[in-house]
């Protein structure tokens, strides 16, 4: 009553959580996580640890990003947490503070809707590099051993891509160019790139270190192009570990194809 909102919609299945509710409880946690700080440091004279969270589209290289921040700062002292996931769900964790920062991409053909559903949410999208388009697959697909490749050379072969469940529109798919039905996890895509001679497509970023030495990625024959960036709350600065993962980000830039 006091704040002029609905937080939960109550009926005889129960009780759910209205848009504003999620919203109001992202930055109900975020106050609660200082309170509880301020009471350790200053109350209790313990500190409690710090929490860092990202959300991000199905990127190897932000995983292993993510990876190389936790060991570099350690688990004594911070709390981690990582969500590879749906792009509406990268959207509303970042939004309802869930997440620090999200990784997404932005094109030529999304990007209108996306950054309009962005500041809608006092969201903004920081660009970290452009990429140009590859087809990633199995190097025991029979295109793998083009130098380039066209459309039409991939007409035969099933295009994976990653369920948007109730956004499943093709303005929140992963992958560039995709208007297929065909939907999986990563791990499962990586076996039906595999049993099946699929592909997707991707920005060309490859972390052997974490999908192995068994895929590659050729050049698509087209001139469309991508923009990998990261989304925060407008108005709320980087922490610490925040900053540091966008620099670990940053380096790949030098990795990109």
């Amino acid at each position: 009553k006091e704040i002029n909102i609905n937080i939960f919609i109550r009926s005889n299945r129960g009780i759910i959580l209205t848009s504003e509710g999620e919203e109001f409880l992202g930055y109900a946690r975020q106050m609660l996580q200082h309170y509880r700080l301020i009471q350790d440091r200053y109350v209790n004279n313990t500190t409690s640890k710090k929490k860092f969270s990202v959300s991000m589209q199905h990127y190897t290289f932000a995983v292993e990003a993510f990876i190389n921040i936790v060991n570099r700062y350690g688990m004594d002292k911070y709390e981690f947490a990582i969500h590879e996931t749906k792009t509406g769900d990268v959207i509303d964790n970042v939004k309802n503070l869930k997440s620090e920062i999200g990784v997404i991409y932005v094109n030529e053909f999304n990007q209108k809707i996306i950054f309009k559903i962005l500041k809608e949410n006092g969201l903004e999208f920081n660009k970290l590099f452009d990429c140009k388009i590859y087809v990633y697959m199995s190097k025991s697909n029979p295109l793998s051993l083009k130098k380039c490749i066209d459309m039409k050379d991939l007409q035969d072969y099933p295009c994976l891509s990653f369920e948007q469940g109730d956004n499943n529109s093709f303005y929140y798919a992963e992958e560039v160019l995709s208007t297929y039905e065909y939907k999986n996890d990563r791990a499962t895509l990586l076996n039906l790139m595999v049993g099946m001679n699929g592909f997707t497509l991707c920005s060309g970023i490859i972390c052997e270190e974490l999908n192995g030495s068994d895929y590659i990625a050729i050049p698509l024959n087209t001139n469309e192009s991508m923009t990998i960036g990261y989304i925060k709350q407008k108005n709320i600065s980087l922490s610490i570990l925040g900053n540091a993962y966008i620099e670990e980000l940053k380096k790949y830039k030098k990795k990109v194809l």
